[in-house]
């Protein structure tokens, strides 16, 4: 488990078109997820058994949860319950920082 990590050494994934994913660190309990929209990127409604916690570094994002909706932008924080449906529209090229409990080892 690496505990100094620089962004640079880290490459980006594709995931879907318009959103990047970096695996920042984890270890079995916890999870740093780095990811990256264009503008108009969907992140699709879908469910987990993970706590998330997201934090918007940059942009703007209509936020989903639980059929809820909210338009998020950087500062703004979303918190996810284990197994709660949630989703987010980017409104405006921005970054998310995901934070999983336990670690998403789909990710890995």
């Amino acid at each position: 488990m690496q505990t100094l990590i620089q962004d640079q050494d880290i490459p980006w994934t594709d995931i879907e078109p318009g959103i990047q994913r970096k695996v920042m660190a984890h270890n079995a309990q916890m999870m740093l997820v780095k990811v990256l929209f264009s503008q108009g990127a969907v992140g699709s409604l879908h469910h987990h058994p993970h706590t998330q916690a997201s934090y918007v570094s940059k942009g703007k994002f209509e936020v989903n949860i639980s059929g809820i909706k909210k338009i998020l932008q950087a500062g703004d924080v979303y918190f996810v319950p284990s197994e709660v449906v949630h989703g987010v529209v980017c409104l405006e090229d921005g970054e998310l920082i995901d934070v999983f409990n336990p670690s998403r080892e789909d990710f890995l």
